[in-house]
């Protein structure tokens, strides 16, 4: 499934082709042509197509880069579940479900967003990046911000204990593993929310920023040292937001 949403993904999920793959495509905006903004903003319309269109690609695009990163607590849900329950099968498929149900909802947001965006004219028409000096390095900073304070760092510890937050949260059943699936979910995107509207600032059909994000999330939920990765990401974000805003070349 994750395979399949990075094909598409790659592919160009739907959006304009022809896209630019640089990493901070708002820093040279400048020599974008009007033509090329009017053909963009003639795709950002509010019709239910549209809106589904970007819905599908947000999520799509929201499992193949958060699902990496929950495999470990998905595989121990797995094993815990046959070590409880002997021959039962597990209800990996609803516990999954669930979770992704969450980033679902997120995606609705994230879409309406992005069309918004686009029609008041902010988001470059190929890649999808804030075409504002100002507001990609506000995004940033605020995202540099969140990843330093309490809740942030709540939400992680869950993500980095699955053995505890299924000891504390599970119960039996296709209807138990839903329902963990939806709370390990809403801790999920509590801890990541604003690293995905980050996509903004890089571009949301851009792959390296992609993939930047999906390692930056990975390293943090992941490695020995990811709440020190969390806090030194937090940091980086908000001097290279700062750097961007005041005009300090780093």
């Amino acid at each position: 499934m994750t395979a399949l949403a990075w094909l598409w993904i790659a592919s160009g999920a739907g959006m304009p082709h022809g896209a630019q793959y640089s990493l901070f495509p708002f820093a040279a905006d400048a020599g974008r042509s009007s033509q090329a903004m009017a053909q963009g903003m003639a795709m950002a319309v509010w019709s239910a197509h549209n809106i589904l269109l970007s819905f599908a690609m947000w999520w799509v695009m929201m499992v193949a880069m958060m699902i990496p990163a929950a495999a470990p607590v998905v595989l121990l849900y797995d094993r815990s579940y046959r070590t409880s329950y002997g021959s039962a099968t597990p209800p990996i498929w609803q516990f999954v479900s669930g979770y992704i149900v969450v980033w679902g909802v997120f995606s609705v947001f994230a879409a309406v967003a992005q069309i918004a965006l686009s029609q008041a004219m902010l988001l470059s028409p190929a890649i999808m990046a804030l075409e504002m000096d100002l507001l990609s390095p506000i995004v940033l900073i605020a995202a540099g911000i969140y990843q330093l304070t309490p809740a942030k760092q709540a939400c992680l510890r869950h993500c980095r204990n699955p053995a505890i937050f299924i000891a504390r949260h599970h119960s039996p059943g296709a209807a138990g593993a839903f329902r963990l699936g939806l709370i390990h979910g809403a801790y999920c995107l509590g801890c990541c929310w604003l690293l995905m509207l980050l996509l903004f600032v890089g571009g949301v059909m851009n792959l390296v920023w992609i993939a930047i994000l999906t390692l930056a999330v990975a390293a943090e939920k992941l490695l020995p040292y990811g709440r020190k990765v969390s806090l030194a990401l937090g940091a980086a974000f908000v001097m290279l937001g700062g750097s961007i805003l005041f005009g300090i070349q780093v």
